[in-house]
């Protein structure tokens, strides 16, 4: 396999936007104009995390991940300005700008009802490099695909993972995956206080269904942004192939991080029981996976539960672990799970995971 750097592949200053009323999450922090200039202090940041980005991945592999496991987005986006307009979401009485919504240091909560009182790191963070917890992972944990679901993980496991994220044992097979990238600088910024306590928070929320998984032949086509797949508008189809299409059900109110909306996975016909068959045997290939992760995919002791979370986030796991992205502690146990597998094996497991009861 050959290695090669190529530069196109860096992600954009304004790396994190969409042309509608949808989020804008940039490599920097806004200044607080409606036209979300970046200041010069704040444009030095920018490219020095873009620097730390091309030190931790220096090389590309020409067999890239697929990119619908990995979304990058495409350069030249731009923000919608913020028109004042506070926005809404069904049944909440809580109303935010574009602003307020787009702002890394202040999760926003649409129902705060639905959760226990979230702790600051998890609420706001800490500027200027440790973003508010619940921002990307959601007040309630249950994460979006481009990141990952907490809810009701051990809290030993959660601290472990960003040790392995600080210490660069857990990196991305993608090097511009933006989310992993912020995830690594927040690593770094955090004291192990506001590691544990935010730990502590995300553990205590139980988990549950966020995902639809549907098999299917064709699905919706679709463009990127905001680091995941969306349905083109207008719908139109094409077969799925072997892919995981993981799409908003309401992308409006994604964008608006609206904690009640939830996802569509499409799955190809017949990986689901091929997925059982994996996972509950091996069959052949692998080691089940009910040995480690409970006979319900739930979790056993400090390991963490895989029913019912994001399949791309499960399959960009597989995939790292078996391309040597992922490192830390349990990665020895893994290493030989992953090895044999092939990219539709993964994603039958990871259809099958994501389609079991929280």
């Amino acid at each position: 396999m050959r290695l090669r750097f190529d530069p196109r592949r860096l992600p954009p200053l304004g790396g994190y936007a969409r042309h509608g009323t949808g989020l804008c999450f940039f490599l920097v922090y806004k200044n607080g104009e409606d036209d979300m200039a970046v200041n010069d202090s704040a444009r030095r940041f920018a490219v020095a995390l873009i620097a730390v980005a091309v030190l931790i991945t220096p090389a590309v592999a020409e067999d890239a991940p697929p990119y619908w496991a990995y979304p990058v987005n495409p350069p030249g986006l731009t923000p919608s300005p913020d028109d004042g307009i506070a926005r809404h979401v069904p049944g909440s009485s809580a109303a935010f700008t574009l602003a307020q919504i787009r702002d890394l240091f202040a999760a926003p909560d649409w129902h705060p009802d639905d959760h226990p009182p979230m702790p600051d790191s998890v609420a706001f963070g800490r500027k200027p490099r440790l973003f508010a917890c619940g921002y990307c992972h959601m007040p309630h944990g249950l994460g979006r695909p481009e990141n990952s679901s907490l809810a009701g993980l051990p809290v030993e496991y959660i601290v472990q993972q960003v040790a392995d994220f600080k210490s660069g044992a857990r990196r991305s097979s993608e090097p511009n995956s933006l989310p992993v990238n912020f995830m690594i600088m927040v690593a770094k910024a955090a004291a192990d206080a506001e590691v544990r306590e935010a730990a502590q928070y995300f553990a205590s929320l139980p988990r549950k269904p966020w995902i639809k998984v549907i098999e299917t032949d064709s699905v919706p086509k679709t463009h990127i942004t905001g680091w995941m797949l969306a349905a083109n508008e207008p719908r139109e189809m094409e077969p799925i192939g072997a892919r995981i299409i993981e799409i908003p059900e309401d992308l409006e109110r994604t964008e608006l991080r609206d904690g009640r909306s939830p996802f569509l996975a499409y799955v190809p016909m017949g990986s689901i029981e091929r997925g059982k068959a994996l996972v509950m045997t091996g069959a052949g290939k692998t080691t089940p996976c009910g040995i480690c992760h409970g006979e319900d995919l739930r979790g056993l002791g400090p390991i963490p539960a895989l029913a019912g979370r994001s399949p791309s986030y499960l399959f960009r796991q597989l995939y790292d672990m078996q391309h040597g992205m992922r490192n830390g502690r349990w990665m020895d146990l893994m290493r030989p799970v992953v090895k044999a597998l092939a990219q539709d094996d993964m994603i039958a497991i990871a259809a099958y995971a994501a389609s079991r009861e929280p």
